[in-house]
């Protein structure tokens, strides 16, 4: 079988390892894929030239692991053009590239979630962050591969954050662990992976204040998971059928 992987970090590393007893290659990919594949660092992660890409190669899968190629919409042009794709079209991605859209499915969904405020402007930013007082927690509305959110006790830190992103959720503070937990959906029923904890830095670098140093993990000694087969009807089943934003794998 012939697999083509989109991205260059160890997401894509792991799934081509996953995949390595098949004809796999990987774009752009990073040094270490290329022990594992055969890789195309000239391809960008971006729907033109994945689509340019999967019509040379003719794979019989494509699977895109960043987030800002499928809010592009690289899974709708890739089945547009007959290419079958593991990934969630644009409309379904938009849970991944909108916090402020993230948190209306939860509550739509009724998934508890911390009361938070959009703000699009300087005004409704102070206002926000008069409401909740610190710890002040300012995440970017977009896609920031992870980076995007600021946890102080300085409000003018927090404003600057918040002028910097544009559009931001400020939220209350949640005291606590970090718990990530990704499952695989179709809309309707969602496989649970493993909770794994994932936090990072502001900056590259090990660089700029955030929540924590850099890393990942799993499985987590201190948090509690069935031992069953991992198979759940999962809450927002109701709001995915509305707004189709939990067809995505990842949904969370």
């Amino acid at each position: 079988m012939r697999i083509l992987v989109i991205g260059s970090g160890g997401r894509e590393h792991a799934l081509v390892r996953a995949f390595s007893g098949d004809d796999v290659h990987a774009a752009p990919g990073n040094p270490g894929i290329a022990t594992l594949a055969e890789t195309y660092p000239e391809a960008g992660p971006v729907p033109e030239q994945i689509i340019a890409l999967a019509r040379k190669l003719s794979p019989d899968l494509v699977v895109i692991g960043p987030e800002a190629p499928l809010v592009a919409g690289a899974a709708d042009a890739l089945r547009e053009a007959g290419i079958r794709c593991f990934g969630p079209d644009a409309a379904a991605a938009r849970v991944e590239g909108s916090k402020s859209f993230a948190k209306q499915v939860m509550a739509e969904a009724g998934i508890p979630t911390a009361a938070s405020f959009t703000c699009a402007s300087e005004a409704e930013a102070d206002q926000a962050l008069a409401a909740f007082g610190p710890p002040y927690v300012v995440k970017d509305d977009a896609l920031a591969a992870g980076k995007g959110v600021l946890v102080t006790e300085d409000v003018k830190a927090a404003r600057a954050h918040a002028r910097a992103c544009g559009t931001v959720v400020i939220e209350e503070f949640l005291d606590g662990p970090e718990v990530s937990l990704f499952a695989v959906t179709d809309g309707v029923t969602a496989v649970p992976l493993l909770p794994a904890q994932d936090f990072k830095r502001a900056g590259d670098g090990d660089q700029g204040p955030n929540t924590g140093g850099m890393g990942a993990y799993a499985p987590l000694p201190w948090a509690r998971w069935p031992r069953s087969s991992g198979r759940l009807s999962t809450p927002c089943a109701a709001a995915a059928r509305r707004t189709r934003a939990c067809s995505t794998p990842g949904c969370r």
